[in-house]
């Protein structure tokens, strides 16, 4: 078990905002943290990224509010236990953990702001903790498209490949040769080009950050925890039940969440707005900071507002 993974070096991306060490449950947890006033913000990154995927939203969003980006325990420079060992790598261990983070850390209530499967995870954390969530932003939420009730509706020639894959990749030597495979910076590049739509977005910089922490002690093991899990909640479980407004974000050239199921979340009376990102990939945060900025703050500072006013 590794309980203290590698830190990022000073010359690392986001080094120029200075990483912070939180103990939770026994292991350290990185986060970093901006701006001194207005509504607390908690960025929470998708599947294999870190909170050095939100080093162009953190500057202007801290114009008004008090941010702070965190790894997921597994994920950046967070520890990486042992599956099962000491963590289950669930969405409500996720939620459990970003819910200890604002009462300990951020000292009470905030908006959440999620990428990808980060999105379920703020959501996990919105419906165990309803006193803790002010309101959620999701980008591109992960549809969990591979989730065992998904995949039992389809042709069972379409079935049975993924629990198969799972199977092959239970085997340590098997998974461990595959994940060398992936954690190369050209596959990492590679796989950066299919979910932007901005080549130019895909920096050197960028692949470190996805890249650094596949490197720590552990990253095998989460990695194969993960692609095994197919249970746990669906966003269409956890989207209706929110105890707070949702704001989604989704750009509309995402390879991987099609927007063609998302807008289907648009008819959900929790979701205050629903707002497609025309010609934007999975992840249009990094990709285009200067449309998604702009509407997160605004959203936030407004929900912040009418809820003074309720006061």
């Amino acid at each position: 078990m590794t309980l203290i993974p590698s830190h990022p070096s000073p010359s690392s991306p986001s080094a120029a905002l200075p990483f912070q060490t939180w103990t939770w449950r026994g292991f350290p947890i990185c986060y970093q943290q901006q701006g001194e006033a207005g509504p607390a913000v908690v960025l929470v990154h998708g599947f294999g990224a870190s909170c050095g995927h939100w080093r162009k939203n953190i500057p202007d969003l801290a114009t008004g509010c008090r941010v702070y980006a965190i790894d997921l325990i597994g994920f950046g420079y967070s520890a990486k236990p042992t599956p099962g060992e000491a963590i289950a790598y669930t969405f409500e261990t996720w939620g459990e953990q970003l819910a200890d983070f604002c009462r300990e850390i951020v000292g009470g209530p905030a908006f959440f702001v999620g990428n990808s499967i980060g999105c379920i995870a703020i959501m996990q954390a919105a419906v165990d903790h309803p006193e803790l969530a002010q309101g959620i932003v999701a980008i591109n939420c992960s549809l969990r498209l591979l989730h065992d009730r998904k995949r039992s509706l389809k042709p069972w020639h379409q079935r049975i490949g993924p629990p198969i894959a799972q199977k092959i990749l239970s085997v340590k030597w098997i998974a461990q040769f595959f994940f060398n495979r992936l954690a190369t910076a050209k596959t990492v590049r590679s796989i950066l080009l299919q979910a932007y739509r901005r080549a130019d977005a895909v920096t050197d910089e960028l692949v470190e950050i996805i890249l650094g922490p596949s490197r720590d002690a552990g990253a095998v093991d989460v990695f194969v925890a993960f692609t095994r899990y197919s249970q746990g909640p669906l966003p269409e479980d956890l989207l209706p039940i929110l105890p707070c407004p949702a704001l989604l974000l989704w750009g509309s050239e995402d390879p991987w969440e099609p927007l063609t199921l998302g807008k289907e979340f648009a008819k959900i009376p929790t979701v205050d707005q629903f707002i497609p990102l025309p010609g934007l990939g999975h992840c249009p945060q990094d990709e285009a900071p200067e449309v998604v900025n702009p509407i997160v703050l605004e959203w936030i500072l407004k929900k912040q507002g009418e809820s003074n006013l309720l006061e």
